[in-house]
């Protein structure tokens, strides 16, 4: 008769395969990540959903793009690498970015105070300076809670009854106080970013949409990227947005505070954010030394419009968008040379997770 295994070397015999199986795939996802991605995402594949767009670059060489499911239902226009998706709060950084060219021009300092620049802002605005709004930690109210989506707003000019950037601004003058001192505490805010955009049309002498086309997107050659506004601008090749529900794909492309673009208003697609991610790595729109204060995390992880981490030991540079519609996440992880893309244009899930996925399968393990 055989002897019986010992139970210790069992367990051991267990765990070693378990560990050989693990690493058979992983192996097989680095071998062959595409077929990996397309399992991940295989929810948004189709032409009858709502889909998906993902990209991996490395070194300005992109090694994955993958399309998924329908840009348009109605319009029956499949996802391409060239579909505009509202990128929702990705959009902070080119508010940062306009912010600190005109910061290297002089025009205003991460000091200047909300009354240096609108004469007429209320005393509460005296100690709320540019470097606050830029990392959340300005404490001005929220807007959205101020425009409610189901209320008739008082003086509502633009079209489809939807609020703009000049009028989070009136409406911040209109308010006595914050949520706390400014700079003591850290509170996501996209009134800060929509008084940013405020900002820089009041030292630029144009629109904030101008600014973004002539100083931004024009040089870096994304011209098909666009801080939209319904009604007055178009999107070339454009995403629809969606909701998923059980009777199928619900039309939510735009809601009242659509048309705010200072914290969210862009629309860009995985080749304009290609070319976008390259040029962040050169110092043609910003000096390097400004771009080192932009990657700075002050607390929470925020730098000036990107948040600021380790993500497996590696050093990386993110921000989620979410918004009706839409839901997007781009990272960059410089030290690799590595960015990861992921835009969708339905309101749900969020798609952080499937993002960090992808990243896991071009990442090296965790460095120390």
């Amino acid at each position: 008769m055989t002897a019986p295994f010992p139970t210790k070397i069992k367990t051991t015999v267990q765990r070693v395969l378990h560990s050989v199986t693990a690493l058979l795939l992983m192996s097989s996802c680095a071998t062959h990540p595409a077929e990996h991605v397309d399992r991940l995402f295989e929810a948004y594949a189709g032409d009858a959903v709502p889909g998906a767009a993902v990209r991996v670059i490395r070194d300005g060489e992109v090694l994955l793009s993958r399309c998924y499911g329908m840009a348009d239902l109605e319009a029956r226009e499949p996802v391409t690498s060239s579909s505009n998706f509202r990128l929702a709060s990705i959009s902070k950084q080119f508010t940062a970015m306009s912010i600190l060219m005109l910061i290297e021009q002089d025009r205003l300092a991460l000091d200047t105070t909300l009354p240096q620049i609108f004469g007429d802002f209320p005393a509460y605005g005296a100690s709320i300076t540019i470097e606050h709004l830029l990392q959340h930690r300005s404490g001005l109210l929220d807007y959205e809670p101020l425009v409610p989506e189901d209320e008739v707003r008082l003086a509502i000019d633009g079209p489809h009854d939807q609020v703009h950037d000049a009028e989070i601004l009136e409406l911040m003058k209109q308010q006595e106080g914050g949520y706390f001192t400014p700079g003591s505490e850290y509170r996501y805010s996209n009134t800060g970013y929509a008084v940013l955009a405020m900002i820089v049309e009041k030292l630029s002498g144009g629109s904030f949409a101008d600014f973004l086309k002539t100083r931004i997107f024009e040089p870096t050659g994304m011209e098909h990227t666009v801080a939209f506004v319904n009604g007055i601008s178009t999107v070339p090749e454009r995403a629809m947005g969606y909701t998923v529900g059980e009777g199928g794909p619900e039309f939510t492309d735009q809601s009242r505070h659509s048309a705010v673009l200072g914290d969210g208003g862009i629309y860009s697609s995985l080749e304009d954010l290609t070319l976008w991610d390259a040029a962040l790595y050169r110092d043609e729109l910003i000096s390097a030394a400004t771009k080192e204060q932009m990657w700075t995390p002050a607390p929470k992880n925020y730098g000036f419009g990107w948040r600021i981490d380790r993500y497996r030991g590696h050093v990386r540079q993110h921000h989620s968008g979410s918004t009706c519609g839409f839901r997007n996440y781009l990272q960059r992880f410089p030290e690799e040379r590595l960015t990861v893309i992921v835009l969708t244009n339905r309101a749900e899930p969020d798609v952080d997770h499937l993002g960090e996925q992808v990243a896991d399968l071009f990442l090296a393990g965790p460095t120390r």
